[in-house]
């Protein structure tokens, strides 16, 4: 292990131990990335990534110009680590490129009203590559009640599940992981046989009761790994 992993680790665990000790209660402001990048002497990616893995289990929030607080807590038996498929990328030394292939803002349906809380929705489609290689083929719908931000992004430029980690961080999420096999367009699109066998992730996020995100994830069989954390005596299942 690298020096710079073996810091980022470092800080991530001191982080974590003052979240969950309670030494920072909920609501908090945790120091500035300056701040850490001195106290640590470190570069500030380094403090970046600490903060950023924090966000995606759901332990803090990042608010633009305000800082990183520490979040309200949810109760759960087990926390399935939200991945940024561009960082999973780029750790395994892989070019990381994020492909759109639509994207459209339009009504909610039905179905979709909840998550819309009486806005519009805005549409994506896109592919995840690493060298070339398809790793993830993605349908995305975020609200942009919770989200208004997400109309001015350029999303061929930054993937919209690292954009919405660290600039619209969520306080819960739900998760169902089933088995599918693959339809002719996802078969061309992932560079399988038609039928092959994928997993689906499908993905909701709230920010203080409020729908943010909903995902839906579809990877090759035999190219994803689920990792959940499960901390006893915290609290009965939901």
């Amino acid at each position: 292990m690298s020096e710079t992993a073996t810091l980022h680790r470092r800080i991530y665990d001191d982080l974590e131990s003052r979240i969950l000790s309670g030494d920072w209660a909920p609501g908090s402001r945790i120091p500035f990335e300056h701040e850490l990048t001195e106290r640590y002497g470190c570069s500030r990616m380094t403090v970046n990534k600490a903060i950023s893995e924090l966000a995606t289990r759901g332990l803090v929030t990042r608010r633009r110009r305000a800082g990183t607080f520490v979040a309200q807590p949810r109760v759960h038996s087990a926390m399935l680590a939200i991945p940024d498929l561009r960082a999973e990328a780029t750790a395994r030394g892989l070019a990381y490129e994020f492909r759109l292939l639509a994207r459209k803002e339009r009504a909610p349906t039905d179905e979709e009203r909840e998550l819309a809380n009486g806005g519009l929705l805005l549409e994506l489609d896109g592919l995840h590559l690493g060298d070339g290689a398809a790793l993830a083929l993605e349908r995305r719908l975020i609200a942009l009640t919770a989200a208004p931000e997400a109309m001015t992004v350029d999303f061929r430029k930054v993937p919209p599940g690292s954009w919405l980690l660290d600039f619209e961080p969520w306080t819960e999420a739900e998760h169902r992981i089933s088995a599918v096999s693959a339809t002719p367009r996802q078969a061309t699109l992932l560079g399988l046989k038609a039928g092959a066998a994928c997993l689906c992730v499908e993905r909701r996020t709230w920010r203080d009761g409020q729908g943010v995100t909903q995902v839906w994830q579809t990877f090759p069989g035999d190219r994803y790994d689920l990792v959940a954390r499960f901390s006893p005596g915290r609290g009965d299942p939901r």
